[in-house]
């Protein structure tokens, strides 16, 4: 438990800040001494004002006269009301302010509930309740307590590179949590892209994202962090990197980028992905052994289905790679065409032998390159050959398979779509109806 005590003469503003909460429920008064209350958990602001006025004495030297508590408990610990009006109590009392006047309010306004209390520190002859290293009576009364009713400790533990990692609790403190992981996670592992940063933090249902902007004419660069669910769906409001932490922040962990990439053997994280690879049963089996290995693999999908991406995760070395940094057999569009490849070559195939129409229809169309500039017309092709009988034998390289001129359209593979043909089409009449000119 944690205690944040301050000092201060505004008793009206330390009333209307808790009892303004309290009124909107979100949160109740919990007990008083010698100020009114009427059972209901709610506070009269104007009443309770005009009954600490009446115990406050005419002549005092303390500038000070109020005190405003608050006692904030492990956010995994889960009290009663009873039993934090008697933790308040009895922590109050141990401060010397069992006879004083004051308000427990307990705060519900956020997930980490906790309580407030506001106390006159000066009795009516003027007398002030001793302030005299009131920081280390109350952390010690703090650890008494924490020992008597059973609670944990919230004093902040150093967090090391062995602890264990746990997934983000949604019942927890988020930001803790998220900063706990966040910290561990850049002292233990090795990574040298945000991409495979965010795969290690996946695991722990975190995501990582850059922020870019400008702000007052400065421009600035940093990092928010998302505490998901196990479908990758976000479950709170973003976190900078600078509410975490400096080890959090985008110049941390760029860092981390840099000396990563003298550190990192991807030959050992090989040594174990190899003999488990040449060995499968498949996808599924290719996962679950490579889990038994104390290596996570993750895949990255397109909307269709496709493989495009592939991390591989060594929990026992502590290495994050991408499947292309393993080699080129492990790559991406390699573990598609061992897994899915076949997807295609099960389908009934033909072969396509264009008419002489088909061909000359073909060589009035221009046809796009990468760069989105346009290429002078082929010349008619050779009949494609026919793939019906080795289709189902072998795999096809949809990567590395050469498009026929002409022919591209009935390639086999992710390469040929029926709406963005209709889509080419109509592009094409368009452009020939602008040459044309239009229509007197």
């Amino acid at each position: 438990m944690v205690a944040k005590i301050s000092l201060g003469n505004s008793l009206y503003r330390a009333l209307v800040y808790n009892g303004e909460k309290i009124n909107k429920e979100n949160g109740r008064l919990l007990a008083t001494n010698k100020i009114y209350n009427d059972g209901t958990g709610k506070v009269n602001i104007a009443r309770a004002y005009q009954d600490f006025k009446s115990w406050m004495p005419t002549a005092s030297r303390t500038e000070r006269p109020m005190v405003h508590i608050s006692l904030n408990p492990h956010p995994d610990d889960r009290l009663t009301d009873g039993e934090y009006a008697r933790l308040a109590r009895e922590y109050l009392e141990k401060m010397g302010f069992s006879d004083m006047p004051y308000l427990v309010f307990k705060h519900e306004d956020i997930e980490r509930h906790h309580i407030h209390i506001v106390a006159l520190r000066v009795d009516t002859d003027g007398r002030c309740v001793s302030d005299r290293n009131n920081f280390y009576r109350s952390k010690d009364i703090c650890r008494e307590l924490e020992s008597k009713y059973g609670l944990r400790s919230s004093e902040r533990q150093k967090i090391t590179p062995d602890m264990p990692i746990r997934k983000v609790d949604p019942a927890g403190d988020l930001k803790r949590q998220v900063a706990n992981t966040v910290k561990m996670v850049g002292m233990r592992y090795r990574f040298q892209t945000l991409g495979e940063y965010n795969a290690v933090l996946s695991l722990y249902n975190i995501r990582c994202e850059t922020a870019d902007g400008r702000v007052n004419g400065r421009e600035y660069h940093g990092l928010v962090y998302f505490a998901t669910d196990d479908a990758g769906n976000t479950i709170a409001a973003p976190y900078k990197a600078s509410r975490l932490g400096k080890f959090a922040g985008r110049d941390a962990v760029e860092q981390r980028f840099v000396r990563a990439k003298d550190k990192i053997e991807p030959e050992k994280t090989r040594a174990i992905v190899e003999p488990i690879l040449n060995s499968c049963n498949g996808k599924d089996d290719f996962v679950d052994r490579l889990k038994a290995a104390n290596v996570d693999v993750l895949f990255r999908y397109t909307d269709k289905g496709r493989i495009y991406g592939v991390t591989f995760i060594d929990h026992n070395n502590f290495a994050v790679l991408n499947g292309s940094r393993l080699g080129r057999e492990f790559s991406a569009n390699a573990v598609e065409e061992r897994f899915n490849g076949n997807r295609t070559a099960q389908q009934p195939t033909m072969s396509v032998v264009p008419t002489a129409q088909s061909t000359s229809s073909q060589g009035d169309h221009s046809q796009q390159t990468d760069g989105g500039q346009q290429s002078q017309p082929q010349s008619p092709p050779t009949p494609a050959p026919n793939t019906t009988q080795q289709g189902a034998q072998q795999s096809v390289d949809f990567d590395n398979a050469p498009i026929l001129p002409g022919l591209d359209l009935f390639q086999t593979g992710p390469g040929f779509d029926p709406q963005e043909e209709a889509f080419y089409r109509a592009m094409q009449r368009r452009k020939k109806k602008r040459r044309r000119g239009p229509k007197l």
